[in-house]
């Protein structure tokens, strides 16, 4: 026996979503704090550099012919001016004394003008530090020095250091703060459909069809409000359905009792055939046939009521005028003595159906009225050009409280009761009619009579 593959648990739909606004929250959170950090950073670090930068030109304007040396050098304390040397272009001209700051290749190719001044990260006596190399612009004609200039940058990266910390503190909150919301969000945004897979879930385990999901009173309509207004809706017409369903069931089981007894009946009775005499025998075997013929009607009528719609493959142009000629004229073979007049002006239109069963829908149309007409009565057939069919008898009408119920299954009224018949032709003819698109009404007709229309859409 080959095993059900199952799907892998998932979490709820609530989950999900919260897991998800957490995460979109997230990122918009750590975006907007990494671009804060990074600005805070970069105005903390040109802030210094502008010092720097000041200083560099401060010492400039006022020391412009000093040799290559070491002008300040305390640079390990905090509050203390910015280190300050000259470096010239030839190492040559170094003084005795050795440079505090660090001198290399590049910052001889400043002192010689042959690159742009540039910053440098350095660590002074074991502080951190910046420092800025740049020309001494101030310095006689042939003199090519290179100024630097350095200052203790504990304060900024301390900053930096801060700044980054409540950047990730302040991440942390939105998140758990989104993840919060996120949750609530869900649970109030999904709660319809909370309430609709719970009602889902108590169908299944009762198949009571009659549950519904509970709306509260006047909240603005929305996505989820309206899914579960549809759900209500198709619950309501499962529930028809299913109504309908148990009713021609009971009516067809109610139906069928009489003729099944009476055909158990006469097969009891032909079993002991040679009790019988021949007239007893020959009486029985003909309620037999009649019994057998009434059951096998039932069920096929039962059977064409079964189906809502017609089948697309069997679907062709029909002409309503030939088929209805031909309803007639088979109305007129079975009804010998009632007149049948058609009237036709419809000519040559058609409409998409099933032949087969457009002439049921006339033919059970025809037989009701000549049911009800009196013998010699006449019956008139009516087909106009808009494709409106009109079939009326002289017979006595239709009461008043038997016209709302003339199409139901299995309805029978008073006077019909004593006819043949079980009460499912107009009923499978109004089912005929609104699978081909087409409307059927009954009324009372002037003079007399009921008339049955049937309106085919142009």
């Amino acid at each position: 026996m080959r095993a059900h593959a199952r799907w892998p648990r998932r979490r709820p739909l609530r989950t999900r979503l919260a897991l998800a606004c957490t995460a979109a929250v997230a990122v918009v959170a750590l975006g907007i704090s990494a671009a804060a950090f990074s600005i805070v950073r970069y105005e903390l670090e040109h802030q210094l550099d502008l010092h720097l930068t000041q200083q560099a030109t401060l010492f400039q304007q006022q020391n412009r012919t000093l040799p290559p040396q070491v002008s300040y050098g305390e640079c390990s304390y905090l509050a203390a001016p910015a280190c300050t040397q000259i470096v010239p272009a030839d190492p040559a001209k170094d003084p005795a004394q050795p440079y505090l700051l660090p001198v290399t290749a590049a910052t001889r190719q400043v002192a010689d003008r042959q690159r742009p001044g540039y910053f440098t990260d350095l660590t002074i006596a074991g502080h951190p530090a910046r420092m800025l190399t740049t020309p001494m612009t101030t310095a006689p004609a042939g003199v090519h020095q290179a100024v630097q200039v350095a200052v203790r940058a504990d304060t900024v990266q301390q900053g930096v250091r801060q700044a980054g910390e409540l950047m990730v503190a302040v991440a942390a909150v939105g998140v758990l703060l989104a993840a919060a919301l996120g949750y609530t969000v869900a649970r109030t945004g999904l709660a319809p459909v909370a309430r609709l897979t719970r009602t889902a879930e108590r169908i299944a385990d009762t198949r009571d069809a009659g549950l519904r999901i509970d709306l509260p009173p006047g909240r603005r309509e929305d996505e989820l409000t309206r899914l579960a207004g549809s759900f209500n809706t198709m619950l309501g017409e499962l529930e028809q359905s299913v109504t309908a369903q148990r009713r021609l069931v009971a009516d067809a089981s109610h139906e069928l009792r009489t003729p099944l007894t009476a055909i158990r009946t006469n097969a009891e009775l032909l079993a002991r055939g040679d009790r019988l005499t021949d007239a007893q025998r020959e009486r029985a075997a003909a309620g037999l046939h009649r019994q057998l013929r009434e059951v096998t009607g039932l069920v096929n009528d039962l059977i064409e009521l079964a189906r809502d719609e017609e089948p697309q493959p069997l679907l062709e142009e029909v002409r309503l005028a030939a088929l209805v000629a031909h309803s007639v004229a088979a109305a007129r073979d079975h009804w010998p003595a009632i007149t049948f007049t058609l009237t036709d002006t419809a000519g040559e239109r058609t409409i998409a159906g099933v032949p087969a069963r457009l002439s049921r829908l006339f033919a059970n149309l025809l037989d009701n009225a000549a049911k009800f007409s009196p013998p010699g009565g006449v019956v008139e057939v009516r087909l106009t050009a808009a494709l409106e069919l009109t079939v009326r008898d002289h017979g006595p009408g239709i009461a008043p409280e038997d016209l709302p119920h003339v199409f139901d299954r299995f309805y029978r009224a008073s006077a019909a009761r004593a006819l043949p018949g079980s009460g499912l032709g107009l009923a499978m003819a109004r089912q005929i009619a609104r699978a081909h698109g087409a409307t059927l009404t009954a009324e009372n007709a002037t003079g007399g009579g009921a008339a049955f229309r049937v309106a085919f859409a142009g």
